[in-house]
């Protein structure tokens, strides 16, 4: 008898507490913000592009053979956030990050051609001087980290899933 109450008592406090455990998930439209699809059908060999997601921007590179040289070419010892190259990317071809400074939350520069992309050909962060290579990784200036990669992965050739 005194199993059958515990028992009893036990699944009614579940049935209580589930709902206000429930609540605590993100809502509908907030999951569907989670992903988004990028179609890359239409990005040239050297050509950034940047997407939104999540509110910030997700900058896109196909880089040119020239581009992954110099990244895959770097000495990951004397960089302040080591990574290689094959860390940071799925195909080398293809270069995903979100596109703010790990300083202060600024937008480097370097998606347009006629932007500043720094010493080492990446991005340039021009609020405090950061300097980020074709990699994303941080080079000079104040910024602790590199260039924050999403979690993201290829549909198919020319479609990419962030988030």
């Amino acid at each position: 008898m005194y199993l059958a109450t515990g028992a009893f008592g036990a699944l009614g406090a579940a049935l209580a507490v589930w709902p206000l455990i429930d609540s605590m998930n993100p809502a509908a439209d907030t999951l569907a913000l989670s992903t988004i699809e990028a179609d890359l059908s239409a990005v040239e060999t050297g050509q950034r592009i940047t997407v939104k997601w999540r509110g910030s921007p997700v900058f896109i590179d196909r880089r040119t053979d020239k581009q992954l040289q110099e990244a895959e070419a770097v000495d990951v010892s004397r960089l302040r956030d080591p990574q290689t190259d094959a860390e940071r990317v799925i195909k080398p071809e293809w270069l995903v990050l979100v596109g703010i400074c790990t300083h202060l939350g600024c937008v480097p520069l370097g998606q347009k051609p006629t932007d500043d992309r720094g010493d080492w050909g990446g991005w340039f962060c021009p609020c405090h001087g950061s300097h980020y290579d074709t990699s994303g990784r941080i080079r000079k200036g104040p910024a602790p980290t590199n260039l924050v990669v999403p979690v993201y992965e290829f549909l198919d050739d020319s479609t990419v899933k962030i988030g």
